[in-house]
């Protein structure tokens, strides 16, 4: 095995173990108020409605329930927070696009997490999900603007990657790469993944383990 082989094989590691020890539900925030202490470092998973962020966060937490996943539009409403261990938490942001809910409801989630974006001290990256069947859309465009504008670190992350074939997710990640190369705070690696197989989890792991 050469040196950065072992080097990958100690990083795949590190991300399995994070995940393999003790991950529960913290609270559900409605409110900046109700923010816990930021005492320890955030991942926040963000994306359309239905892209697949609570499934994502199943998948790389080995656990089917932990968060709520829908094939409806729009059911997560609040930030949902999940600690991990003593050293992490993941957020679990609102949807944007589609979604069936009142408009002042869609309002408020919306300025909700636009002021966790902008504000949140232990906020380390934005997991910003891509629909692999879709690729990007404009409102996908509009929250990197925002994200670049208010200098807030993102990865971009194809999910579903097991509903198109590997030649089209392989064009869509070089393209989606592509389209990111100039933004400022855009991290220029992509990560195709599947909840369903397992595509591309224990990568993303090994990322979110690095930022611990």
């Amino acid at each position: 095995m050469t040196p950065e082989e072992e080097a990958e094989a100690e990083r795949i590691e590190r991300g399995r173990l994070l995940f393999a020890g003790p991950i529960d539900f913290e609270r559900g925030v409605p409110s900046m108020e109700f923010l816990p202490d930021a005492g320890v470092p955030e991942i926040a998973f963000a994306g359309r409605s239905n892209v697949g962020k609570s499934s994502l966060i199943n998948a790389l937490t080995g656990r089917l329930k932990l968060a709520r996943a829908s094939t409806e539009p729009g059911r997560t409403r609040d930030l949902n927070f999940f600690r991990v261990g003593e050293v992490l938490r993941l957020v679990d942001l609102p949807g944007y696009g589609y979604a069936k809910a009142p408009k002042n409801e869609i309002g408020r989630w919306t300025a909700l997490t636009r002021d966790y974006l902008r504000g949140r001290p232990s906020l380390k990256r934005v997991i910003l999900l891509i629909d692999g069947r879709h690729g990007l859309k404009p409102d996908d465009k509009d929250v990197m603007d925002a994200l670049d504008k208010a200098a807030v670190t993102y990865q971009l992350v194809l999910t579903k990657a097991d509903k198109v074939k590997p030649t089209e997710i392989a064009a869509l990640s070089k393209a989606t790469a592509a389209a990111i190369a100039k933004r400022p705070a855009a991290h220029p690696e992509i990560i195709a993944t599947s909840s369903e197989t397992g595509l591309g989890i224990e990568l993303l792991r090994a990322e979110i383990a690095a930022l611990a």
